[in-house]
């Protein structure tokens, strides 16, 4: 059953995503009317009703009349989904969820343009000059990332409409929670607190880094939760978006948050660090978002970067493995055929132990592990008992696969 919600009114018998007035406010989030806030409560319902309603019916066409029209077995992933988009109720649910996702995609396009004067200004005055703004003029984006408008996002996480633009990010920051139906926590930061909270149960409190990497940083909502947690650490968090970073700075400092760098760099190739400088390097939902030729490169690049004895972690949807039904990894696909996001597929089939293996990590050191997204659960939905809520990509609970290199 799916977790009973506090409504609007305070009525407990409320089953659904709570009402977007709830979410964090940062000092740069985006201001909200009455009517945007009513359309990001649409799409926030919309997508559960997809995920919850429709998607059982999906399944249950699968099993009942696209399936038994087979004359031989499925053996691949792409047989399944080449007949699921033959049936009218698959068409039908996928029709709803892109045009549900480009609808998201304006509504925060809509409201942060319309004040992207004030926007930018507020973030240029935060940024400029602060020495934990560090963007390259001469940076060249790699095609992973400026070929592609990620997950509809009109731009994806680089482009500027003027110089210092940062209405990209204030659009993705205020629309996460019509995608997530707010599971992600008043501040969206709810894969963070869970990575946070995952390393302290199992690592121990003898694990105390100085020095944390993280990769493809976004706009910092992920990171923020780190820098929390390890009060006395430096943050490093690197992206190739310098939109993103100056928006991921400016969010920490209205934060109180002040131990976090922002670098402009290519995450496949980190030159400016030296051998061995970091206890700990973290990528959270960012594989998904690179290459298959880049990420040997990155994997590489983590093992040069740590310390004997330091760890990485990459927290993603689980990999394609043989327990997978085919079924489920054919809807899991839809992201990379339908939501702009080309690389998921083939990433999600890597043997990720064996490319760790490759990098230079002992098999022995790998490490295993899941981690879901429990923030505010008075207000927001539990991920991790909300199991209606399954989506095949959609649900905030994530895999860790991860190393500690041999000291």
């Amino acid at each position: 059953m799916a977790d009973t919600q506090h409504g609007p009114s305070g009525d407990i018998s409320y089953d659904g995503p709570p009402d977007y007035r709830a979410v964090g406010r940062h000092g740069v989030y985006p201001e909200t009317s009455h009517d945007e806030i009513a359309r990001f409560n649409f799409l926030a319902q919309m997508n559960r009703h997809l995920s919850t309603k429709l998607m059982p019916g999906v399944s249950e066409a699968f099993e009942t009349r696209i399936e038994p029209k087979r004359e031989t077995a499925y053996e691949t992933r792409h047989q399944v989904r080449k007949d699921l988009v033959k049936d009218p109720l698959f068409q039908w649910w996928s029709a709803l969820r892109r045009a549900t996702m480009e609808n998201r995609q304006q509504a925060g396009r809509w409201v942060t343009l319309r004040q992207a004067e004030a926007l930018n200004a507020k973030v240029h005055e935060l940024t400029d000059g602060d020495p934990r703004l560090k963007l390259d003029p001469d940076f060249t984006l790699p095609r992973g990332v400026c070929a592609i408008d990620h997950h509809c996002m009109p731009g994806s996480y680089h482009f500027e409409n003027t110089p210092g633009d940062i209405t990209g990010p204030a659009n993705y920051d205020a629309g996460i929670f019509a995608t997530t139906g707010g599971m992600l926590g008043r501040f969206n930061d709810g894969g963070g607190v869970a990575v946070a909270e995952w390393v302290k149960k199992n690592l121990g409190a003898d694990f105390k880094p100085k020095r944390i990497l993280d990769l493809g940083a976004g706009l910092g909502h992920n990171v923020l939760p780190l820098a929390e947690a390890f009060p006395n650490a430096e943050i490093i968090a690197v992206d190739a978006a310098g939109p993103m970073l100056r928006y991921g700075l400016a969010r920490a400092k209205t934060m109180g948050i002040e131990n976090v760098t922002f670098i402009q760099g290519d995450v496949a190739s980190l030159s400016q660090f030296e051998d061995e400088s970091f206890d700990w390097v973290q990528s959270t939902m960012f594989l998904h978002e690179t290459s298959y030729k880049t990420m040997p490169m990155i994997f590489a690049e983590t093992q040069r970067l740590l310390k004997p004895g330091g760890i990485v972690l990459h927290v993603e949807q689980p990999q394609y493995s043989q327990d997978m039904p085919l079924f489920e990894q054919a809807m899991r696909d839809w992201d990379a055929f339908y939501n702009n996001e080309p690389f998921w597929t083939k990433m999600h089939e890597i043997d990720l132990d064996d490319w760790m293996v490759k990098a230079g990590f002992a098999k022995d050191d790998l490490i295993h592990g899941g981690v879901a997204a429990i923030v505010d659960p008075d207000i927001f939905p539990s991920a991790a008992e909300d199991t209606e809520q399954e989506d095949y990509g959609r649900k905030a609970a994530w895999h860790v696969i991860g190393a500690r290199k041999s000291a």
